[in-house]
């Protein structure tokens, strides 16, 4: 039971620790995100969490446009604190603005919920392929009841928006859904029924981004694209 204890509060130590090694290097990056539109393989779209910029995903960016895939970023997120529509909205629009199609989704939590609206309900489902989302809310968190933000508290199990998405399980299949044992953000966990799901063995919300599972399963979904 001890040591049960200590291996959770050291995962949840050193989750923080990696979140905050990001936001810093986010705030002090210039790579310009125009540098990762070469590529001739099927596109990629990242769609970061609230609070954090695509930067925050940039190791996995990286290492699929070394494999050939052009990635997007979509500018209008900015820090992904939007009502998950609106979101979608702009992700839909900037894949129809783009001609963007056969487009493999890369998101880390709220960006699952986001990705899953316009897979579903946002209108561009017909150009999404897949999405790979890693620490995704699909069943909302009890923990945002005690938030008092609006930006948060749209994570309640019972949100319309929520609840909405939950209806919606005919792109699941076209889903895989990445998370570790123990989500400090999440303790209802990401599983999401229908979809491919992998569990990791370990703990963490934002760590698990660096899994080299989690950019296994980013590049067979987008190989898988190419064959």
């Amino acid at each position: 039971m001890i040591r049960s204890a200590l291996r959770t509060l050291g995962w949840w130590a050193r989750d923080y620790t990696y979140a905050l090694v990001w936001q810093v290097r986010a705030f002090v990056s210039r790579t310009d995100p125009h540098d990762f539109l070469s590529g001739d393989r099927s596109p990629i779209v990242v769609l970061p969490g609230v609070y954090e910029t695509w930067r925050f995903l940039e190791p996995l960016i990286r290492r699929l446009h070394d494999d050939g895939h052009p990635v997007h970023v979509i500018d209008p997120l900015g820090r992904n604190d939007r009502s998950v529509p609106v979101a979608a909205r702009l992700v839909a629009d900037y894949l129809e603005a783009n001609g963007l199609g056969d487009v493999v989704l890369l998101a880390h939590s709220k960006g699952g919920l986001v990705g899953k609206y316009v897979m579903s309900l946002g209108g561009g489902g017909a150009r999404i392929s897949g999405m790979l989302a890693v620490a995704a809310p699909f069943a909302g968190s009890r923990y945002a009841r005690l938030m008092l933000l609006p930006s948060l508290r749209i994570f309640t199990p019972d949100d319309p928006t929520i609840l909405a998405l939950s209806r919606e399980a005919t792109v699941n299949p076209r889903i895989v859904s990445v998370y570790g044992r123990f989500d400090p953000h999440i303790p209802g966990g990401s599983r999401l029924d229908g979809a491919k799901n992998v569990e990791l063995d370990t703990g963490g919300h934002f760590r698990i981004l660096a899994h080299p599972r989690v950019f296994a399963e980013a590049q067979l979904l987008a190989d898988g694209r190419d064959a």
